[in-house]
């Protein structure tokens, strides 16, 4: 069945730094928003913006680009919160826990105050645990409340598979699970490239114990570490992932992708915000897509579980 389009495809974003202004102009790029409201602290950083984008117009799709207030948030479809400090230079996601913690209250209220009946899409790390405080604050239903989670994550994981085995990154399908950071793990039970599972298609008997197929999750997962040494932050591969969101979103496409999200009995747990795969709609999250785990991927989704458990305790007070 043909999906149908019901939204009005009016998009804010909550931050204008290195994400929001990349998430901006990829928007811009693709054509996927009729209309998009910068709201920053710095008034002036969010009209400059909006001038700078809007100059690009001919260039790029019709839409209307403009800074705004919170009150902006009443009618838009999708509130995108990449604002909060940026990860340091040697800095952990979950280092940011307490600042950013206390900037989400402050938003979050304010844009509930609007009357938003929308979709919350949370980028700001650590971004399970802020898409938590978001889902606490707001109190809007569990599937309105998404966080960009382990979509980054996922597509590197793809890029570099698909550059070790000189393969188009489109025919590589696989998944990062869990935290997005530290315990996340990689689903090796589940890649596979052109239909074809990987241990058969690559000749591994052990894939997780091959130090060719380690080398690629490990550079994986620590990809924003140095990726920040080398350039201070991370923000066109995110930008593009929080696109591809929003278009599962607001052209109602129910397609599967590894998001944040409150699990509630999926794998065996409960109350705690981590990256599966989940169908995503005009609606939000219409259902967690339960994979078949081996033992050791299980206990490690259940690591990393406890870990985000521990510190979203911890913002929440």
């Amino acid at each position: 069945m043909v999906s149908t389009v019901t939204k009005s495809r009016k998009v804010v974003v909550v931050g204008t730094g290195f994400v929001g202004s990349s998430y901006a102009f990829s928007l811009l790029n693709q054509g996927v928003a009729n209309e998009l409201v910068l709201i920053d602290l710095n008034r002036e950083k969010a009209e400059g913006e909006a001038r700078d984008l809007n100059h690009g117009m001919p260039f790029g799709s019709p839409m209307k680009i403009r800074a705004g207030d919170y009150d902006e948030c009443s009618n838009a479809d999708l509130v995108v919160i990449t604002a909060g400090a940026n990860q340091a230079p040697g800095e952990t996601r979950l280092d940011l826990l307490s600042k950013n913690a206390k900037v989400f209250r402050i938003i979050v209220n304010a844009v509930m105050k609007s009357g938003f009946k929308g979709i919350f899409l949370v980028a700001t790390n650590p971004v399970d645990i802020l898409s938590h405080v978001t889902l606490e604050v707001s109190g809007l239903p569990k599937q309105r409340v998404i966080g960009s989670g382990t979509i980054l994550d996922t597509a590197r994981f793809r890029y570099l598979l698909s550059e070790h085995f000189e393969i188009d990154s489109r025919n590589v399908h696989a998944y990062i699970m869990g935290e997005h950071g530290d315990t996340e793990l990689p689903v090796w039970s589940h890649v596979q490239i052109g239909g074809v599972p990987l241990s058969r298609y690559a000749d591994i008997d052990d894939i997780e114990n091959n130090k060719e197929m380690q080398e690629i999750f490990v550079n994986v997962r620590d990809a924003a570490y140095s990726i920040i040494e080398s350039k201070g932050a991370t923000y066109y591969g995110i930008a593009l992932g929080l696109v591809r969101l929003t278009k599962a979103i607001l052209h109602n496409e129910n397609s599967i992708v590894t998001v944040s999200t409150l699990l509630d009995g999926e794998y065996g747990l409960k109350d705690v915000f981590l990256g599966v795969p989940a169908v995503v709609n005009e609606h939000g999250i219409r259902q967690v897509v339960e994979l078949e785990l081996n033992a050791k991927e299980q206990q490690q989704l259940e690591h990393s579980a406890s870990v985000l458990k521990e510190m979203t305790e911890k913002a929440l007070g």
